[in-house]
């Protein structure tokens, strides 16, 4: 297999903004007289801000109290909430060893593409300078369905021209690992191997500091 591109979540592989996420989700939680705890938190990364917001509706049985205008209004409050927080993102929160892969993809002529279920990847991006490092961003609003459906990661290929069967996909959610798969590309976690290796990843490193071109380009032998 030849490598032709990467295609990265954001959260837990690129940075970590979930702290942030948890905030903000748990200030919304409280105000529905919902509480969530860090443990709860696990089952909202790497899905859709909507799909969080429903699942811990769920979490608190107020799964059928609210309108689907009043859901939309509720997660919008959440976003703006976190990208208050997002201010504190600076370059230095960058993962260790992310910025010298990118730049070893870069002169491999390898393509590099954010897949995530963040919409607020561009501006995190751009507070981290990576921007320039990146082929493309997928717009979460560009695909059907959200992580664990292989959407995100096939738009991601798509865009830059690239056959899933080329692909390695890297993240550290039990629902991207899924996605990854369910695309046919290889995937490799970020986290912990008990977690991970049930959703099918071909690989887990206990963290971003083990990635390099060299490693990637073993999976593909």
């Amino acid at each position: 297999m030849i490598i032709k591109a990467v295609l990265f979540d954001l959260d837990g592989v690129i940075t970590d903004t979930a702290e942030y996420h948890y905030v903000a989700w748990k200030q919304l939680a409280a105000q529905l007289g919902i509480e969530i705890d860090e443990a709860f938190n696990e089952q909202l990364k790497g899905v859709s801000r909507m799909e969080s917001l429903e699942r811990i509706l769920r979490h608190g049985n107020r799964a059928n109290d609210l309108s689907a205008e009043e859901k939309i209004a509720l997660a919008t409050q959440k976003n703006n909430e976190y990208v208050k927080l997002l201010v504190n993102v600076s370059p230095k929160d960058v993962y260790p060893g992310i910025r010298e892969l990118l730049l070893e993809l870069r002169a491999a002529d390898v393509r590099t593409v954010i897949a995530s279920a963040s919409k607020n990847a561009p501006q995190i991006l751009n507070s981290l300078a990576l921007t320039d490092l990146f082929d493309y961003i997928v717009n979460p609003d560009e695909v059907a369905h959200g992580k664990p459906a292989p959407d995100i990661f096939l738009r991601g290929a798509e865009a830059v021209g690239v056959n899933p069967a080329f692909c390695v996909g890297i993240e550290d959610a039990q629902a991207g690992v899924e996605a990854i798969k369910s695309a046919k590309m290889v995937a490799v976690g970020i986290g912990e191997e008990h977690v991970l290796k049930p959703s099918g990843t071909d690989v887990v490193l206990p963290s971003t500091g083990s990635l390099s071109w060299s490693f990637l380009q073993t999976l593909g032998e």
